[in-house]
């Protein structure tokens, strides 16, 4: 009987395990499609993540703060939407675009796509969708960040950033390389991204720009650009450019 119970334990345990990696594939793994529909769907990013920006910088417990940063930002990677499921295992997942700053220059440009992914284990039921913009804040937080991959938390420090009364203040004793803000249903959602893989997303950067390229010669070499990414960096520049 005992070892009954432990079959069917154990097989519980194997299912809930293929059901977690079913839901951050669908997720995170996306199949390539045809390369019009890259281009679109890269182009619908790029116009989320201008919403997704703007309504993080109007939001009156996490602008302040995210505005404060801006001034002192070196790029900033924003998620439309991120989703997160859970039972016993939790997958989490979604894409956005990097914009860097080119301090010799004294622009933004891009951006680059990316996916974020998280795989845990607990006692969790349950599901939600939040949008996410990390501000990186060091030359590391970029480097890392333009890497084919990297660990938030591992190979690159990450810290939440500060919201409510005194968030603009706090801001200058931050020191980490990347900072997080997550809203859920245009309310701060909490979201831990510690652990978090970041990747590239190669197809779509590809799709929109026409040819191969890596994060680096989008992002640094400034080798393609697209006249459709024009208000996206606008609305970020804007928002760097205006005086408190």
């Amino acid at each position: 009987m005992n070892h009954a119970r432990k079959t069917d334990r154990a097989c519980a345990f194997r299912g809930a395990a293929v059901v977690c990696l079913l839901v951050l594939t669908t997720l995170v793994t996306v199949p390539r499609p045809a390369v019009a529909d890259d281009a679109q769907d890269a182009q619908q990013l790029v116009e989320k993540a201008r919403l997704t920006f703007e309504a993080f910088v109007a939001d009156k417990d996490m602008g302040p703060s995210v505005k404060a940063l801006l001034k002192r930002a070196k790029g900033v990677l924003i998620y439309p939407q991120v989703l997160r499921a859970a039972f016993i295992f939790g997958a989490s997942g979604g894409s956005g675009t990097f914009l860097v700053h080119d301090a010799k220059a004294g622009a933004w440009g891009g951006p680059a796509f990316y996916t974020i992914g998280e795989a845990s284990f607990g006692l969790q039921v349950g599901g939600d969708a939040s949008e996410v913009v990390l501000v990186a804040l060091s030359d590391r937080g970029v480097a890392s960040l333009l890497s084919t991959s990297t660990k938030l938390g591992g190979n690159v420090g990450i810290a939440a950033g500060p919201i409510g009364v005194g968030a603009e203040a706090a801001t200058a004793n931050l020191s980490a390389d990347v900072i997080s803000y997550s809203r859920s249903k245009g309310v701060y959602a909490g979201v831990s991204l510690d652990g978090a893989v970041v990747a590239t997303r190669g197809a779509l950067n590809a799709a929109y720009y026409g040819k191969e390229a890596t994060p680096t010669e989008i992002l640094i070499q400034r080798a393609v650009t697209n006249p459709h990414a024009a208000s996206l960096i606008q609305a970020v520049s804007r928002e760097v450019g205006k005086k408190n």
